[in-house]
C-alpha cells in the first residue's frame, strides 16, 4: 500500500478506539486475555497493523552516503531508519538488512521488542549491528506514528527540552600536525555557527600523527590489497607522546575554558602507553579520552585493561562505539572500567538498546556520551528522540553532518539550523519526526532503488 496522510489518519482514528491512539500499546490493542490465553474482551474496532515490506536504498554518491531503510505496513504508515557508516562499508550492508526481511513480514511493527527478539541475535559488532539498528529505528518510527506520539514519549517521556551535541563529523580543515596547526584549528572550530560547547579532536593513532616519522616503533608491512587498514597497534615513542601533549595543549588554548575538550586517541595504544598518555594529559581537564585501547572495528571489549587504565588516571576514560548490545557493556559498567560510555545507537542495536545501557550506567555513576558521526539525518532524529528521554548521566551525542547540500531539501522535519548554541530543540511530531520529500528525493535514487517510495 502506498503511503498517504489519509491512510495514516484513518488508522489513528481506528486505533484510538482500541487504546493505541492514547499511546498505550497495551492488552486491549489485541484484546484482553486470562491466564490460559482465552479472550476476555476485545475492541470491536481493534486496529491491526502488519509489516508488508522492508526496502533499502542509497541516495546520492556511493562514496559518501549510507543506506536508508523504509519499512512499509498495511496501514499506510511507514518507518525510516539509516545505517551508520558511509561509502562502500555502508552500501555493502544492504543485503544484510534485507536478510531480516523474511523474519519480519507479517509482524506487528508496534511490538518493537517482539520484532527485535527475532533479529537481534543475528547481528554482531560494528558494522553488522548497524543493519539491526536501522531496522529498530524504523520500527520505533512506525510505533510513534501509529500512536500519534513522538518516540521520546515511548522511551519514558521527556527529561530535557534540548539535547546537547558536539562537533562529530562537522569537519574543519587542519593544515598540519604542529602545535600551531592545532591551535588555528581550534579557533576555527570555536567560531563555527553551531556554537558547540564540547569539541572532540583526533590525536595519535586516531589522527594523521600516526604517519609522522618517529611517532611509534611499529614496522608492520603495509598490505598490498586494494583495501587495507592503518597500523592498529604499536608502541609509542617518547617523541610521539610529547607531540600529542603539545597538540592537546594548543587545542585547549585555542578553545579556552568555556568549551569542553574531548580527545579521540585510538585504538592502537598498548595499556602502558595509554596510562602514560592519560597521566600526561591530566592538567588539561579533558571531558574524556576515547578509545585508548579498543574502538572502531575491534570486535572485543577488554574490560580488565580498561579498568586498570581508569584506575591509573583522573582523566575520564570513554569507549563503546563499536560494541553491539547491552550484554557487551555489562563488564565495562559493572567493573567500573570506564567513566564515560559511548555506544552508537546505529551500531549497538538501536535507541531502546542504548537507553537500557544508559540507565545501567547511571546506576554506576558512569556518564553517557553516544557516538554518531556517520548516523545521517535520520540518525540525528533518533539521537534527539532517545536523548530527550535519557537519565541525568547524559552529556551529549556526536553530531552527524549532512554530506551534501541537497539533504535539507529531501528530508523534512529537522530544525533550521539544526544546532544552535550546541543544542538541538526536541520536537513533538509523531514517530522520529522526519520524513522524505518524496518528489525531490526520487531524483537521487539509483536505478535499482527506483521503487523505494512505492
Amino acid at each position: 500500500m502506498k503511503y498517504s496522510e489519509s491512510n495514516r489518519r484513518e488508522f489513528i482514528k481506528t486505533a484510538s478506539a482500541g487504546g493505541l491512539g492514547a499511546g498505550l500499546l497495551g492488552a486491549d490493542y489485541f484484546g484482553l486475555y486470562d491466564n490460559e490465553g482465552q479472550t476476555l474482551a476485545r475492541s470491536p474496532q481493534n486496529a491491526k497493523i502488519r509489516i508488508t515490506d522492508i526496502k533499502v536504498a542509497v541516495l546520492g554518491n556511493l562514496d559518501r552516503h549510507s543506506p536508508v531503510v523504509r519499512i512499509t505496513t498495511d496501514a499506510g504508515i511507514d518507518g525510516l531508519g539509516q545505517v551508520e557508516g558511509s561509502g562502500t562499508k555502508g552500501v555493502k550492508l544492504k543485503p544484510h538488512i534485507l536478510f531480516y526481511k523474511d523474519y519480519l513480514i507479517g509482524e506487528d511493527p508496534t511490538n518493537v521488542e517482539r520484532c527485535m527478539m527475532k533479529i537481534r541475535r543475528a547481528g554482531s559488532f560494528k558494522p553488522w549491528g548497524s543493519a539491526v539498528s536501522a531496522i529498530e529505528f524504523a520500527l520505533w518510527d512506525i510505533a510513534g506514528k501509529a500512536a500519534n506520539l513522538p518516540v521520546y514519549k515511548l522511551m519514558g517521556g521527556k527529561v530535557r527540552d534540548y539535547v546537547r551535541c558536539y562537533n562529530g563529523s562537522v569537519r574543519v580543515e587542519r593544515n598540519g600536525t604542529t602545535a600551531k596547526d592545532f591551535y588555528d584549528w581550534a579557533v576555527k572550530v570555536r567560531n563555527l555557527p553551531h556554537g558547540f560547547t564540547i569539541i572532540k579532536t583526533a590525536v595519535g593513532f586516531h589522527g594523521t600523527q600516526v604517519n609522522v616519522p618517529g611517532f611509534h616503533y611499529g614496522n608492520i608491512s603495509r598490505s598490498q590489497a586494494p583495501r587495507s587498514v592503518p597500523y592498529t597497534r604499536a608502541p609509542m615513542t617518547e617523541y610521539g607522546m610529547k607531540l600529542i601533549v603539545e597538540q592537546v595543549a594548543a587545542v585547549k588554548e585555542g578553545l579556552g575554558d568555556r568549551i569542553g575538550l574531548a580527545i579521540d586517541c585510538g585504538p592502537g595504544n598498548f595499556l602502558s602507553d595509554a596510562i602514560r598518555l592519560a597521566n600526561a594529559l591530566e592538567p588539561f581537564n579533558l571531558m574524556w579520552l576515547e578509545d585508548a585501547l579498543t574502538g572502531d572495528y575491534f570486535p572485543y571489549v577488554m574490560a580488565d585493561d580498561y579498568r586498570e587504565l581508569t584506575r591509573s588516571t583522573t582523566v575520564p576514560i570513554h569507549t563503546g562505539e563499536q560494541i553491539y548490545l547491552r550484554q557487551h557493556f555489562r563488564e565495562l559498567i559493572e567493573k567500573q572500567a570506564i567513566r564515560v560510555v559511548g555506544p552508537d545507537p546505529a551500531d549497538v542495536g538501536g535507541i531502546a538498546e542504548m537507553k537500557w545501557i544508559a540507565e545501567h550506567a547511571d546506576l554506576h555513576s558512569i556518564f553517557m556520551a553516544p557516538h554518531g558521526a556517520y548516523d545521517g539525518p535520520i540518525g540525528i532524529a533518533a539521537q534527539v528522540m532517545v536523548g530527550a528521554a535519557m537519565p541525568e548521566n547524559y552529556i551529549a551525542f556526536e553530531f552527524s553532518s549532512l554530506p551534501d547540500e541537497w539533504w535539507p531539501e529531501i528530508i523534512e522535519g529537522l530544525p533550521n539550523p539544526i544546532v544552535k548554541d550546541g543544542l538541538i530543540e526536541v520536537w513533538d511530531r509523531p514517530g522520529l519526526g522526519v520524513n522524505f520529500n518524496v518528489r525531490v528525493a526520487k531524483q537521487y535514487l539509483r536505478e535499482e532503488d527506483k521503487d523505494f517510495f512505492d
